[in-house]
């Protein structure tokens, strides 16, 4: 395994976090939510979420639902959002986790995906369903 600049155990606790919110944004019927691991490609934070939701309303249920999830019940402090009132392009920032909650429009106009494509995918598979 590759080192990267952070301890495990702050790497697990990111990956716990990251893995809830997935799940959160699925059990608020966030499409083609991707979690993409950037431990090796910025010491800034150690993952991205990227979710896509139908309107405004739901963009705003997943966020509250993320806050509620990560703050709430896994007693983390979200550090920062962005866009909340525009609701195009929602960013929560949890310092190690990054959540980008977008419309259809939005995503496929930024494309995250396709800028940060050497990132590596994390398997959600048992984690949110299809």
């Amino acid at each position: 395994m590759a080192e990267t600049s952070r301890s495990d155990s702050t790497s697990e606790r990111s990956l716990q976090l990251a893995l809830a919110a997935a799940r959160t944004a699925s059990d608020n019927r966030g499409r083609d939510i991707l979690l993409l691991d950037m431990r090796q490609h910025t010491p800034l934070f150690d993952y991205f979420l990227i979710a896509t939701g139908s309107s405004r309303r739901q963009l705003h249920a997943i966020a509250e639902e993320i806050d509620h999830k990560l703050e709430d019940d896994l007693n983390d402090k979200r550090m920062g959002r962005e866009g909340y009132d525009e609701s195009r392009w929602i960013v929560l920032d949890y310092g190690t986790l990054v959540i980008h909650l977008f419309d259809d429009e939005t995503r496929a106009f930024y494309s995250l995906e396709t800028l940060w494509a050497d990132a590596v995918p994390v398997d959600l598979t048992g984690v949110i369903e299809e």
